[in-house]
């Protein structure tokens, strides 16, 4: 159970946090001795940060479902990200085996995070059509182990001008459906897993969620800040511990 705790806690913090959830995940897979398959089981531990979201951005979700405009740009966003996701599934779950690669991606996610620094105190308030479709690519470049998806996310939005807390909220709404499509595609894992390992996995569902509220509310403050950039000096020395201890 300690393991799937673990998970769950890695999952909920890094799915959040613009340190990339499935770079953990892959250095966790290496450290906790965990097979491939149990790893897939993960899913479960997304339900968790999605529950999360969904809690955390109540109000906003509630808002958008009045906002036919906000709607339809989540789904050109979603609709890029899940084309590519397929068209790409091969080759990204083959990169899921490639610690090295995952500390450059690391590496990558930093720059980009360095990278806000001027552009925290953007003023746009509203997504507009070529946002989305900007985004809906750099979403699905995150699908990749150490690429971090809300700071990619995040960062597209903050360079094109986009308000920090607007990019905060818009990169979240339009993780729900992300999320959501990964625990339909995993469906028949998630019936299993659930049927022969039910107690781990609540754990590790429970902890998520609550790791995943925490995560969110560290995010905003920091955005609120201006401080988003700093998480890049983590994904820097993830990295570097990455290349030095995992083989």
């Amino acid at each position: 159970m300690v393991k799937y705790i673990l998970l769950g806690i890695i999952q909920g913090l890094t799915e959040f946090l613009p340190v990339s959830s499935s770079g953990h995940l892959v250095i966790a897979q290496k450290l906790l001795g965990m097979s491939g398959e149990e790893i897939a089981l993960g899913v479960i531990l997304h339900l968790g940060t999605l529950f999360a979201v969904i809690a955390f951005f109540f109000k906003d979700i509630l808002k958008l479902l009045r906002d036919i405009k906000s709607i339809g740009l989540i789904l050109i966003v979603t609709f890029i990200t899940g084309v590519i996701g397929v068209l790409g599934k091969d080759f990204f779950e083959s990169l899921f085996s490639l610690p090295k690669l995952v500390a450059i991606s690391f590496v990558i996610t930093g720059i980009i995070l360095f990278s806000t620094r001027k552009f925290i105190q953007a003023k746009k308030d509203k997504v507009e059509l070529k946002d989305a479709i900007i985004l809906g690519f750099t979403q699905a470049i995150s699908i990749i182990p150490g690429i971090s998806r809300s700071g990619t996310t995040i960062s597209t939005l903050l360079f094109r001008r986009i308000d920090k807390e607007a990019s905060f909220r818009f990169s979240f709404l339009v993780s729900i459906p992300i999320i959501l499509g990964v625990a339909l595609v995993e469906v028949r894992k998630i019936d299993f897993a659930v049927r022969n390992n039910f107690v781990n996995l609540f754990s590790g569902f429970i902890f998520s969620l609550l790791a995943g509220l925490a995560a969110l509310w560290l995010l905003k403050l920091t955005i609120k800040k201006a401080k988003f950039y700093c998480f890049g000096y983590y994904c820097i020395l993830i990295a570097a511990l990455t290349l030095i201890f995992i083989k």
